[in-house]
C-alpha cells in the first residue's frame, strides 16, 4: 500500500490540485493532516482523507480519523488538540486506543518520522510554510508492506529529498 501524506498548505489550493494530478492512481490513499483553510465542500476532498486543523474553522471537518487499510490501522489528527509541540505522549495514547500502527499529524510544520513501540509517527512537514531545523516545503509517501514501512519525503516539484528516506521493519 502507498499513502501520500500532506499537511499545512494554508490556503494554497493549487499544490493540492497538483498532488492529485500527479498521484491519482499511483497511491492507494491520500491523507491531509489539516490546516488546508479550504471549505469542507471543496471537490478536492473526494481525493483526500482530511482532518480539521486549528486554522480550519468549519465543524464539518473531523478532529481525527481512523482508517483501516487491510494492512495498517492509521490514526490521523492535526496535532493541536494533542499538544504535539510538547511531545507525542497524547498521540501515543490515542494510537494505542485505536490499535494504530501509523500515526499521521501536522501542526508544527516540521518534518518528523520515527518509530516508537512499533508505531510510526509521521509529520509530513508543511507543503507551504516549513518551520524548524529542516526548512523544506514537503510531503511524504509511505510505502507499507507486510514487513516494512518505507518513507520518502518530496518537495513541491515532486522530486525526492534523498536525505529524507527512511526504512523501518514492522514487528
Amino acid at each position: 500500500m502507498k499513502y501520500l501524506v500532506v499537511s499545512d498548505n494554508h490556503g494554497d489550493r493549487d499544490i493540492l490540485v497538483d498532488l492529485v494530478k500527479n498521484y491519482q492512481g499511483k497511491v492507494d490513499k491520500m491523507f491531509h493532516c489539516g490546516d488546508s483553510e479550504l471549505e469542507p465542500t471543496d471537490e478536492l476532498w473526494k481525493d483526500f482523507i482530511v482532518v480539521k486543523g486549528n486554522c480550519d474553522y468549519d465543524p464539518e471537518f473531523p478532529d481525527s480519523i481512523v482508517e483501516r487499510t487491510g494492512l495498517d490501522i492509521i490514526f490521523m489528527t492535526h496535532g493541536h488538540l494533542a499538544n504535539v509541540r510538547s511531545g507525542l505522549t497524547s498521540l501515543a495514547l490515542q494510537a494505542e486506543k485505536h490499535g494504530a500502527n501509523i500515526v499521521l499529524f501536522g501542526h508544527t510544520h516540521e518534518i518528523g518520522c520515527e518509530i516508537r513501540a512499533n508505531v510510526l509517527y509521521l509529520n509530513p512537514g508543511s507543503i507551504s510554510q516549513p518551520r524548524g531545523m529542516i526548512q523544506l516545503k514537503s510531503y511524504a509517501i509511505i510505502e507499507s508492506t507486510e514487513n516494512q514501512l518505507i518513507i520518502q519525503y518530496y518537495g513541491r516539484n515532486h522530486e525526492p529529498y534523498n536525505d529524507l528516506h527512511f526504512v523501518f521493519t514492522k514487528s
